[in-house]
């Protein structure tokens, strides 16, 4: 006897589960808002990728924006590595290369992705793995507004749904 399966049901669940994702790391991603909100700097959608075999590097990714006047993220550390610095790609004799920066502005209103392929802080010397389905603290620290702490959700890619968001003076 052969059984039947119900591959639109299965579709129709995958769709569902894929397209709820950025909702639900939105919503695990409130309770950060919320308290970054009170530095004048909201931070949500922290994400990194996970680690490959032996290695010991990674990058976090996030939206940042101020809700007061302008400011800079200056540095960043976790507890999790040796070291966590800013980095943007960049293209140079059409040739992407990674650049650690000293700052990033971030003008009110205004959100700065922090993405693949553009702003991302570099986070080096993991003390350990990060699988799928990890989180820990990153400590982004502001010019004005101080150390804000977020919680980086690790997963294989990006959960979508940033809209048109502005990218400000981010260039692909």
């Amino acid at each position: 006897m052969k059984t039947k399966t119900n591959r639109p049901l299965a579709a129709l669940f995958a769709a569902v589960l894929t397209f709820s994702l950025p909702a639900l790391v939105q919503a695990h991603d409130a309770k950060t808002h919320d308290a970054t909100a009170q530095h004048g700097i909201a931070v949500t959608g922290a994400w990194a990728r996970p680690t490959i075999a032996k290695m010991r590097i990674s990058a976090a990714y996030f939206q940042a924006v101020t809700t007061g006047g302008e400011d800079k993220l200056i540095a960043a550390k976790t507890a999790n590595a040796d070291k966590a610095e800013l980095h943007q790609h960049i293209m140079e004799n059409g040739i992407a290369k990674m650049r650690p920066v000293d700052s990033v502005a971030i003008a009110p209103g205004t959100p700065v992705v922090f993405q693949p392929g553009g702003y991302h802080v570099m986070i080096m010397g993991l003390k350990g793995p990060l699988n799928e389905g990890d989180s820990f603290p990153l400590t982004l620290t502001f010019e004005k507004a101080g150390d804000v702490t977020v919680n980086v959700m690790v997963m294989k890619k990006a959960a979508q749904g940033h809209g048109n968001m502005d990218h400000g003076t981010h260039k692909h």
